[in-house]
Parts: structure tokens; C-alpha cells; sequence
């Protein structure tokens, strides 16, 4: 597939080189001829010094015979223009990155009359994992799949659990719950278990199950049960927006601290259920002052990095809440594994993820779509979500004898409203939504899973 690139930041950089991988063309646009000549030099893809937002340049990229064009610039309304001078003059889709809140509530409208394929806001679904999490606090990340019935929930093995030392089959048999273990991390190994696979302290566990069993599970092995009732926000961004919004009428006792006097003053206007505090969010005097020794959760989620990181190291000292920190820059992954930091959210791997997605499903044969995808172990297992359909091979033929290739596990079955741990004998039918968890990367076909 050809694919165009308006947009050279975190998430342009991001995506061109994850897109490129998965075997498309590439071409890339921006104004900064530095940030393209790195790219370039670095990955086989082609580069365009220049306005994305001008026919001119566009031409130049090649839009008259692309496929896909994909503006992710710093710019809401220059992504949204750079899509509708696609369309006026190709036939290709257009996916336009819009972050600002004031758009929130426009995005049926302006697919609708910009004819756009696909609107993304990172920060928006940054802030629905974070409701996921404060939701159900002491996980590490939880993803929803086939329409929010079916949960990937990623936690620590509680200290002391009674899962220590169990096989998979062991405790599958002890718990006696309608899940499915789907991976394990083991310092830097990631694993997808089989039964025999024995369960240490300190191992990190992703589990598929609906969300009630999810929970009822992490109780069962020992786990806390803990409601938040009191936050910390430190650091307005647009994610704090939406957070706040997500949020209202919660009744959870939300305090933000943030050092820009006018910033505080139009979120105090905007959210009237939220204490504003103006002050350095990085200042432990102010921090310990304004209560985060006796907070359920803080959540640093300023615009800087570094600052996020300090805060939440701070925070995991001071205190045992609930920490998650944003991270703009997913090339900090790395850095950040050993920091013990809790809960770490990437709105630019979020937004790379969903676009993907929706490229696999473009080149993807009727009704065997992706549905949904999520990078659980960044670059070594994938969660793919696909519908099943008419021209899948081997329907009605139970699972145990379908030639499912070497480290893929079928997760979990949406079949209407029933939710399926799949077994042996189970079928798959037209219309279903498999949940897959695969060590093969970029899979976009359900039957590209199977020998």
C-alpha cells in the first residue's frame, strides 16, 4: 500500500517506520528538512521537504496514486486541510489526527463532510485508559476489545499470592474462572505460557477475560481491593481536559496543580468539580503540602516529560497510590523500563496503534478485518481483534483440529452478546470477534494466523 506522511513528529515518526515494516511504501512531508533527512538516511523511505497542506507538495509526494494519506502534524486544522486537498484531488483515504478539545464533539461531522476515513485524538483515548485504570487501580494497563465486553487486564502478581509456585493449569483448576492467561513478563523475556508454565514473584501477567472476572480473579489470588476517592492531577495538558471531562460527576475529589496562573483560571472556569491549585508541580514541599501522602492516585500528566517522570519517582516515595505518568516520547520506553514507575501512557503509541489497525484492515479480504490492536509487549506480542467472515476456510471445524501456527492463542470469541474462553470443540461462525494474542507481528488477515 502506498502511504503518505503529513507530519514528522512522535507519532509521524512513529508510524512511518511501524507501516514500513509492515511491508508499505512510504513517503514522508515536512518542513523541517532535518527530521527528513534523519528518516531517510536511517529506513527506506521517501522524503518531501515542504508544505503537506499545499497541492504543490502533495503532488510531489506522489498523492495521484496513493492509497492513504495521513496528516499527524502539530496543526489540527492544517491536518483537517491537508486531508480535504487530498480528497479534492485523489481518490485515496485521508486519517487526520485532531487533538483539541473544542473538536471533540465534531468528529461525526467532520468525517462526514470532509469525507474523512478515520479521525484520531491520542489524547482522548489516553484518557479512556485512564478511567480504565482508575476504574480498577492496581492494574497496569487494560485495553477493551469486541465492543468493551472483553477486557485485557495486565497486572503484578500480588506479593505472597497463592498463584506463586501454581502451573497455569494449576491455577486455572484452583480458580476456577472463565479466563484466559495470555502472557507473562519475566524481566526482560516475555512469554506466551502453555500449562506447564510455573509462575514466579514479581512476574507480570496479562489476563482476557469480561470485567467482572477480570476483577473477581485479582481478588482470588490475593490482591487489593481499592477504590479511588481522592486524585492529583499534576500538570494541565489536553489530556488533563479530557481526563477531567471523563471524569465528571464521578465523585472522586480531583485537586490539579499547575504553574501557569491563566491556565489555571480556564480549567477552573471549565471544570467547576475540580479544586485548581497554582504552583510547581515539581516542588515536594507543595506536593506534601496540598495532601499526596494521603491521595489514592496522582497522575502527572504535564506537557514535559522529564518533569512527569521526577514527579512520579517522587510520588512512588512518598506515598502508595496509584501512579500513572504521561510519556510523549515512546523512544523513552527503553529508559523508563527499569523505574519502576507504575503505569506508563503513550498517547502517540495509541495513536500509531489505532492507525495501524486501520491500515491492516484496508488491505484485508472481506470480513476478515481488524477489528481492534494493541501492542502488549512492544515488538514481541501483539492482541489483534478480527471479525470472522464468509470466505474464512474452516468454519464450523472445531479449534483442536484448525492448524493454528506455533506461539498464537485464540483468546476469547464475542458471539452476539456471548462471550467465549475458547475450548477445543469450539467453532468459529460468520460474524464472530476473535481475540488473538501472537508472537507473530503485523498479522492483518485471521487466516494469515493458520498454516
Amino acid at each position: 500500500m502506498k502511504i503518505i506522511i503529513v507530519g514528522l513528529g512522535n507519532v509521524g515518526q512513529t508510524l512511518a517506520v511501524n507501516l514500513l515494516e509492515e511491508g508499505n511504501s512510504v513517503t514522508v512531508v515536512d518542513l523541517s528538512s532535518e527530521k527528513i533527512k534523519k528518516i531517510t538516511d536511517k529506513y527506506d523511505i521517501l522524503g518531501v521537504v515542504g508544505n503537506g497542506a499545499t497541492h504543490t507538495t502533495l503532488r510531489e509526494a506522489g498523492i495521484s496514486t496513493a492509497d492513504l494519506l495521513i496528516a499527524v502534524t502539530e496543526s489540527d486544522e492544517l491536518n483537517l486541510l491537508c486531508c480535504t486537498i487530498a480528497k479534492k484531488t485523489s481518490k485515496c483515504h485521508t486519517v487526520a489526527r485532531v487533538e483539541s478539545p473544542e473538536y471533540s464533539t465534531e468528529v461525526e461531522y467532520l468525517k462526514e463532510g470532509l469525507g474523512l476515513a478515520m479521525v484520531i485524538n491520542p489524547e482522548e483515548e489516553g484518557a479512556k485508559e485512564i478511567c480504565r485504570l482508575i476504574r480498577f487501580p492496581e492494574a497496569l494497563n487494560i485495553e477493551t476489545f469486541a465492543k468493551g465486553k472483553v477486557e485485557l487486564m495486565k497486572f503484578r502478581i500480588p506479593k505472597d499470592s497463592s498463584m506463586i509456585g501454581l502451573s497455569v493449569k494449576e491455577a486455572m483448576t484452583r480458580y476456577k474462572l472463565n479466563l484466559l492467561i495470555c502472557t507473562v513478563e519475566r524481566g526482560e523475556e516475555a512469554h506466551i505460557p502453555n500449562a506447564s508454565f510455573v509462575f514466579e514473584e514479581n512476574d507480570i501477567i496479562s489476563i482476557i477475560a469480561s470485567p467482572r472476572t477480570a476483577e473477581a480473579f485479582y481478588k482470588k489470588i490475593g490482591g487489593r481491593d481499592i477504590a479511588i476517592r481522592d486524585m492529583m492531577i499534576v500538570g494541565v495538558s489536553e489530556l488533563t481536559q479530557y481526563v477531567l471531562k471523563e471524569l465528571h460527576k464521578s465523585g472522586i475529589n480531583i485537586k490539579v496543580i499547575e504553574g501557569d496562573l491563566s491556565v489555571c483560571e480556564e480549567i477552573c472556569a471549565k471544570f467547576d468539580d475540580a479544586t485548581i491549585i497554582h504552583g510547581d508541580g515539581t516542588e515536594q514541599e507543595l506536593l506534601i503540602e496540598e495532601g499526596i501522602r494521603q491521595t489514592d492516585a496522582l497522575l502527572a500528566l504535564s506537557d514535559t516529560d522529564e518533569e512527569n517522570i521526577l514527579i512520579s519517582l517522587f510520588a512512588h516515595r512518598a506515598t502508595g497510590a496509584k501512579v500513572i505518568t504521561k510519556i510523549n516520547r515512546p523512544e523513552y520506553s527503553t529508559m523508563t523500563a527499569n523505574l519502576n514507575l507504575d503505569t506508563i501512557i503513550y498517547p502517540k503509541n495509541i495513536a500509531s496503534d489505532r492507525i495501524t489497525r486501520y491500515v491492516r484492515s484496508l488491505g484485508a479480504t472481506e470480513g476478515n478485518n481488524v477489528e481492534n490492536l494493541y501492542s502488549i509487549i512492544k515488538g514481541k506480542i501483539e492482541v489483534t481483534e478480527f471479525v470472522v467472515g464468509k470466505l474464512f476456510p474452516d468454519l464450523g471445524v472445531p479449534l483442536c483440529e484448525l492448524p493454528l501456527k506455533e506461539n498464537v492463542i485464540l483468546g476469547a470469541i464475542l458471539r452476539g452478546r456471548s462471550l467465549i474462553i475458547p475450548h477445543g470443540q469450539d467453532c468459529l461462525m460468520v460474524g464472530d470477534h476473535v481475540v488473538v494474542v501472537s508472537k507473530h507481528l503485523g498479522i492483518g488477515e485471521f487466516r494469515e494466523l493458520f498454516h
